[in-house]
């Protein structure tokens, strides 16, 4: 006699309600394949929901009401580093992709997504595949190609990385920390962070250090 596979265990993190039920129904009919043992609605929540459930998978949005996906992307593999964290989003930049893929997840997908392919999707991660959407991973691909071609994002000269240059921009524009961190999806604190890395590059001390630089390099204008 065969041996019975075990449902994967998942805990699913969203700040929407609508969508967790969403999630629910939309699983419940192969609970014998994937089982939600948890939710959350706040990255606080969904540590506790962790903790306590063990799951072999979390799957969670890039933005979180006043917090970041990514953010606690990494918080969840520091406590767990073998649970799989897989992004389920609208969010189809590239950029967050490769955020997340540094920090260590196991897959991004869009919330277009079919419950019976979330399913195979998760059984696959779960066996040690990397997945990525396929309507994201064609555009994924040209982003290679245009970069292979020498066509990089402002500032790239600089050494600064995209996202770097997504926060240096804002800053031109005069934007504050908390309005950068609102356009972008991510935390302040994550904003700081940029911040440093873009005034350690350009080897200035302060935001008006980093806009002499970019305006002096017509970086930005």
């Amino acid at each position: 006699m065969g041996r019975v596979e075990e449902p994967l265990r998942l805990v699913v993190v969203d700040d929407h309600q609508m969508v967790l039920d969403g999630l629910k129904a939309m699983l419940e009919p192969h609970s014998e394949r994937v089982r939600i043992v948890g939710e959350a609605g706040t990255p606080a929540r969904a540590v506790t929901e962790i903790l306590r459930h063990e799951p072999d998978a979390v799957l969670l949005d890039i933005r979180l009401r006043g917090s970041s996906g990514l953010d606690l992307c990494g918080e969840i593999l520091g406590h767990r580093p073998g649970c799989k964290v897989v992004f389920l989003t609208v969010y189809d930049d590239e950029q967050y992709l490769y955020q997340a893929l540094q920090l260590g997840a196991s897959g991004f997908l869009l919330k277009r997504v079919r419950g019976s392919e979330l399913v195979e999707y998760l059984r696959r991660i779960h066996e040690g595949e990397v997945l990525i959407d396929p309507a994201l991973a064609g555009r994924v691909a040209k982003s290679a190609a245009r970069i292979r071609n020498g066509e990089f994002w402002p500032g790239a000269h600089l050494g600064i990385t995209q996202r770097e240059s997504d926060v240096l921009s804002l800053l031109v524009a005069g934007m504050s920390n908390r309005a950068i961190a609102t356009k972008l999806f991510i935390t302040e604190e994550t904003v700081k962070t940029h911040l440093r890395g873009l005034y350690r590059k350009l080897e200035v001390g302060d935001r008006a250090g980093a806009i002499a630089v970019a305006l002096r390099e017509g970086v930005y204008r």
